[in-house]
């Protein structure tokens, strides 16, 4: 990919969620109407970019309709850590109310 963006590389399309495809998507076409009106009012100078981005978004659609086949796995969600909660017990909470008692 000589002119394409970096940041939508097929290998890397695999690794982005459904949101962020759908993301990517949105602002690739958005990228491609602002081209297309600098084209028009003859103000773009890359004209290549143009191919690069039509190819981005061909490359998402694809990635998308793979996934909706089954050719190609979704990643899987990220899991995060469950925050670590220590119950209170009864001497805690002595503790807590001798503490309370003493300050008043």
């Amino acid at each position: 990919m000589s002119v394409g963006s970096t940041a939508r590389a097929p290998a890397e399309l695999d690794t982005f969620e459904d949101e962020r495809l759908l993301d990517e998507l949105r602002r690739a076409k958005e990228e491609l109407f602002n081209l297309r009106f600098q084209a028009a009012t003859g103000q773009l100078d890359n004209h290549g970019r143009v191919r690069a981005v039509k190819r981005d978004i061909a490359r998402i659609y694809t990635v998308i309709r793979e996934r909706e086949l089954g050719i190609r796995a979704a990643p899987a969600p990220i899991e995060k850590p469950a925050k670590k909660t220590t119950k209170k017990t009864e001497s805690d909470k002595a503790e807590k109310s001798d503490a309370t008692e003493e300050s008043a």
